[in-house]
């Protein structure tokens, strides 16, 4: 394993953001649900695991997503962006699902509020030994989270409808956590696994250096930059994927959110059982001089990634770009049992739908 292949590995197979089933006993979940499914049959469309969960209210017409998200972390050194970053990818989620998100609710917990917390590159550390943090009150970190979270629904024109707030946390990072509800637009719920070999890939949206988390846990870049909050962007990346949906040629489709574009297409061709070729160097991009390595694994808002059968190419990339928002087609789905990430010619990174246990071993040492 290289360095990156190692970081986004320790990511997909170790980390518990997409390892969420080794801390919660989703059998247990299951059979709740499915005792509950016979009361009311047919309710329950996409359970826990994919994007975001879809259903039917019995004796609703229609079909509704809902997603919640937690952006904790992030809120130390960007409280702003970390909360509106935390409202746009559960939208994302849910729109991925082939829905379009009308409602938010959110809980923000924290310090007592007139307790002083570092606000920059060293929050973690709790003194600033960079020159470039801001002391603020808890209270005063509330307002710019609750602004962030507050932004983003108008941009997208998504009501907050309620949530909840403590001040009794005593912890450096602070809870930030957002659910969001829509109601599904295409006829049934768009998944994340890939559907066949032969799908091409296609890219929604740019990508830039930041939401560098991936890299910066592996120890790859010194320091840790959280995505940024693209308002104007996400809305846009919305209604084009929302005008690529009603073309009904969507195979599958994902967000991209934590480890980007290589969590994004690894986990579409692994849980669909097949593997993936990719070109990182037609991905579209916000600035110059990125790295293979920012961009395949960094998170940046506003983008999407759909699969679509070779015909449909062209439709979907002209769909999408008459909605003003960067398209292209990066690579496919493929019969083989490994992911291959390319750029320029070289081979950047091969991810395994299946790490032996010796490289499990190496990566769970991390």
């Amino acid at each position: 394993m290289n360095d990156i292949e190692k970081a986004l590995m320790h990511a997909l197979f170790v980390h518990l953001h997409h390892n969420i089933d080794k801390a919660i006993d989703f059998k247990a979940i299951d059979a709740l649900n499915k005792k509950v499914g016979k009361l009311f049959p047919g309710s329950l469309v996409v359970g826990p695991g994919d994007d975001a969960a879809a259903f039917k209210f019995p004796g609703t017409p229609g079909m509704f997503v809902g997603k919640m998200e937690s952006h904790c972390s992030p809120c130390v050194p960007r409280p702003y962006d970390a909360a509106a970053t935390g409202a746009g990818g559960s939208m994302r989620d849910v729109v991925a699902m082939g829905a379009r998100p009308f409602f938010l609710m959110n809980f923000i917990g924290t310090k007592p509020l007139d307790e002083k917390v570092i606000v920059g590159p060293c929050g973690f550390k709790g003194k600033c030994t960079c020159g470039q943090c801001r002391e603020m009150t808890s209270g005063e970190r509330v307002n710019l989270m609750v602004k962030g979270l507050k932004d983003m629904c108008r941009a997208m024109d998504v009501f907050i409808v309620g949530g909840g707030f403590s001040t009794s946390f005593s912890d450096i990072v602070p809870a930030v956590v957002v659910a969001v509800m829509g109601r599904l637009v295409t006829p049934r719920p768009l998944t994340k696994p890939a559907k066949a070999a032969g799908s091409q890939i296609i890219l929604i949206g740019r990508t830039g250096s930041d939401g560098n988390d991936t890299l910066y846990r592996a120890g790859l870049v010194r320091e840790m930059k959280p995505a940024v909050a693209q308002f104007r962007e996400e809305r846009k990346v919305m209604e084009a994927s929302l005008a690529a949906f009603r073309t009904g040629k969507i195979r599958a489709c994902s967000d991209l959110g934590a480890a980007g574009v290589g969590a994004g297409v690894c986990e579409s061709a692994r849980y669909g059982g097949f593997g993936a070729r990719v070109d990182l160097s037609k991905v579209p991009l916000k600035e110059k001089n990125l790295s293979p390595e920012e961009i395949l694994i960094c998170e940046t808002q506003a983008r999407m990634v759909v699969q679509v059968a070779k015909k449909d190419v062209d439709l979907i990339l002209k769909t999408v770009r008459a909605k003003g928002v960067r398209a292209e087609h990066i690579g496919e789905i493929n019969n083989d049992d490994k992911e291959v990430f390319e750029y320029r010619g070289k081979t950047v990174a091969v991810i395994p739908n299946r790490p032996s246990a010796a490289d499990m071993k190496k990566l769970r040492a991390v």
